[in-house]
């Protein structure tokens, strides 16, 4: 079964995107086709929008679902006209809690993913640069860091630190395990000293073979024995220091990073 869904929004669309494919997850037996429509903010491009959606409608010969977090009620209106099942994310939600709040929305476009509070914006940026600076063990200067993150080679650690930094204003660092350090019984001296800020990524020896044969096809380096002997001897370096370790193996980015932050204790606000 294939369905067309649109996350269509007066904004960026993220928020109608990440809720409704939270949704989507749940029915694996369906094909989904994904299409974002940010800054549908005029009656104009809504009902651009509305002809974009009857076409995969006619195309698919089933009607499509559209998410919308359109806050102008007339222009979200417009996709009422579109041959779709829409789901109007604000209309659900506003009414119950404009009751429960005893106070009236004050629409404002784009406010979920503005820059909102300035000082957390540029918390954001620092720790990404942070992170991009402290990638790939490029600084061994690492007091700064809230959390380092440890595992071999292409095991998932420059995306967890990069959605940490751009989400969590987290100053993540990592440090990537090389063959010499796999053949010591400790981990270096220089991140031995920071114990406390230190947290193991692993994975399937399978899927990081997968993943290095595609950047380096046919060589030592993403073969099945090479992977086995650096994932098991990565994870015995991480149980003789007592790391905490998650394997990334079926992990999202989001979910790796919630569960460094938690285990951490470095929950903070999504800014």
């Amino acid at each position: 079964m294939r369905k067309t869904v649109f996350f269509v929004s007066d904004g960026t669309a993220i928020t109608a995107e990440t809720f409704g494919h939270s949704l989507l997850t749940q029915f694996s037996a369906v094909d989904f086709r994904e299409i974002r429509l940010p800054f549908v903010d005029t009656h104009s491009k809504a009902r651009d929008a509305v002809s974009l959606i009857d076409r995969a409608a006619e195309a698919d010969g089933t009607r499509p679902l559209v998410f919308s977090t359109i806050v102008d009620t007339g222009i979200g209106g417009e996709l009422t006209a579109a041959n779709a099942h829409v789901f109007d994310m604000f209309a659900t939600f506003m009414e119950p809690l404009e009751e429960i709040l005893g106070v009236e929305r004050s629409p404002r476009v784009g406010q979920a993913h503005g820059m909102g509070n300035s000082h957390a914006y540029e918390d954001r940026m620092e720790a990404t640069n942070y992170a991009l600076t402290h990638d790939d063990g490029i600084s061994k200067k690492l007091d700064q860091a809230d959390v380092i993150l440890v595992g071999v080679s292409r095991s998932g650690k420059t995306p967890t630190c990069l959605y940490m930094a751009l989400h969590y204003g987290i100053k993540a660092a990592n440090y990537p395990l090389t063959e010499e350090d796999l053949e010591q019984p400790r981990l270096p001296a220089f991140l031995r000293q920071h114990q406390r800020k230190l947290f193991g990524l692993t994975i399937d020896p399978e899927r990081l073979a997968q993943i290095r044969e595609v950047r380096r096809p046919g060589s030592r380096y993403a073969s099945i024995k090479q992977c086995r002997y650096e994932v098991d001897a990565a994870e015995a370096m991480f149980r003789s220091e007592k790391l905490p370790v998650l394997s990334t193996t079926d992990s999202s980015v989001e979910e790796l990073a919630s569960r460094i932050l938690l285990e951490q204790g470095l929950q903070r606000d999504q800014v």
